[in-house]
């Protein structure tokens, strides 16, 4: 692949304490976050440099485009419709309510189904869910412990999820029609190393993004597995990564400030912060819930 056009820029001094989940929408030319502990939703337009946020009042693991200014978001235990030109939440359905069980990192599919990871902080309980129009909330995949980031290969037929503890991201086969999952693999196995595997992109090519945690680096592997490239970052917990901008050039990548020492902020300053780089390749801009206009159907339904 050519090289780097440039080097990761900071290009908002949030300070989140655990930013994730970027998604470039690109009706609105604009890139939505989340800070999973502080409650909010952030919108960032590079043409302008204008930042926006919304107080949810519940930790958010991630968010998805779903038609008519609103965002299907993944709350700590429930499902909700944010909508951005009011700031209104409508509740949706519920997971099961264990203290040491959260919502964590998702995204839809290319037929409008969002799927969402839970994460466990008590071992490998944790599940991976497939949220459709119809209200239907099914579980898809267990034994999990920090269900992460999660995509599919350009021609859908591969799906890809991490389990950050676990050091690995695994492959599935995934038929599209039915939205079915098979035949899970360790594809990148990162077990031993001092990092963790967090969020991640796919681009053009097939290739995986994936930031990590506590590695300073983003990483680039190849749909075998292999590792082709390493972008260094100048913060220790790169998070998330996501491609976007009007050519779906630049890469996107959250981060995170939260657990870090005094010393570590020293040496990573801009923890927390959004940061951009043109990394020579393009991606996908994210696939909306329900196709849209199903999102809004649903909500009225609800409402």
């Amino acid at each position: 692949m050519p090289p780097l056009d440039d080097i990761p820029q900071p290009v908002t001094a949030t300070r989140a304490r655990l930013g994730e989940g970027p998604c470039w929408i690109a009706e609105e030319a604009c890139l939505y976050w989340v800070d999973i502990y502080n409650h909010r939703v952030h919108r960032y337009d590079p043409a302008t440099r204008a930042e926006r946020w919304f107080d949810v009042g519940d930790a958010v693991g991630c968010l998805a485009p779903a038609g008519d200014h609103r965002l299907l978001l993944a709350l700590r235990h429930r499902l909700a419709f944010l909508d951005t030109a009011t700031g209104a939440l409508t509740p949706l359905p519920a997971f099961e309510h264990r203290a040491h069980i959260r919502c964590n990192d998702g995204k839809c599919d290319a037929r409008g189904r969002f799927w969402v990871g839970t994460m466990s902080t008590a071992g490998a309980d944790a599940s991976l869910y497939r949220y459709t129009a119809d209200g239907t909330l099914a579980e898809m995949e267990t034994g999990l412990t920090v269900s992460n980031g999660l995509g599919w290969s350009p021609d859908g037929g591969t799906f890809y999820l991490t389990d950050s503890p676990a050091q690995v991201i695994y492959a599935y086969d995934f038929e599209p029609g039915g939205g079915t999952l098979a035949n899970r693999r360790v594809l990148v196995d990162l077990r031993g190393e001092a990092f963790f595997p967090d969020g991640l992109a796919i681009d053009r090519d097939g290739c995986l993004w994936s930031a990590m945690w506590d590695g300073w680096c983003v990483i680039r592997f190849a749909p075998d597995g292999r590792e082709l490239l390493r972008v260094p970052m100048p913060v220790q917990r790169p998070t998330c990564c996501a491609f976007g901008g009007p050519d779906l050039s630049t890469l996107f990548v959250t981060s995170a400030s939260v657990g870090l020492s005094e010393a570590e902020i020293e040496r990573s300053f801009h923890a927390g912060d959004l940061f951009a780089v043109r990394p020579g390749v393009s991606g996908f801009s994210a696939d909306a819930f329900g196709g849209g206009a199903a999102a809004s159907r649903v909500a009225a339904r609800l409402a």
